[in-house]
């Protein structure tokens, strides 16, 4: 775990350990102190169960980069496809059971607009001359990570080129309802 993760935090304790120290504590020092003292792990347990969903949704994504697409697959095993991946990272983390296909995933979630994109949501393209025929998981800053296609691997791209632009179909969002069993 890096300093960074939770500068905010971090950034009060150093203003309270200067206030009651007599020198004042380098943040090299504080991180130490900090894991001595078994709070930077408490830190860390705080955020993830405060930590949004979806936001863990996308860093679990991430963790697949590369992995092969593979038709009708599942797991990371297997391969995937576009919704075996979306249906196993919905699962994983927000611990909700979708729908196999991408047109079944899109009816089984909230639409919204394109404009209110947030990351953990799901984009939907039209790639077989059908609606609904692709998903992928939003990220944030117009980019995607998806499955793509036989012979590709699981990787992030950026929804304003011709591609997808044209093809995009909507946006949905995932609700807490049929939790996975």
């Amino acid at each position: 775990m890096s300093l960074r993760t939770h500068l905010p935090v971090l950034a009060f304790c150093l203003m309270f350990a200067s206030s009651v120290c007599a020198a004042p504590v380098r943040p090299d020092d504080m991180e130490k102190l900090l894991m001595e003292r078994g709070l930077l792990q408490r830190f860390s347990d705080v955020g993830h169960s405060v930590g949004n969903k979806a936001s863990e949704m996308v860093v679990s994504a991430m963790g697949f980069l590369g992995v092969p697409y593979r038709r009708g697959g599942t797991s990371l095993e297997t391969g995937f496809d576009c919704s075996g991946f979306v249906r196993a990272m919905v699962e994983q983390t927000v611990g909700r059971l979708l729908p196999r296909t991408a047109d079944e995933q899109a009816a089984a979630t909230q639409v919204i607009d394109k404009n209110e994109l947030q990351p953990g949501d799901l984009v939907f393209f039209n790639t077989l001359r059908r609606a609904f025929s692709h998903v992928g998981i939003y990220v944030g800053d117009n980019k995607f990570i998806h499955s793509p296609k036989p012979g590709a691997e699981i990787r992030v791209e950026d929804m304003r080129i011709g591609y997808w632009q044209t093809r995009f179909n909507g946006a949905r969002r995932i609700d807490g309802g049929n939790p996975a069993p």
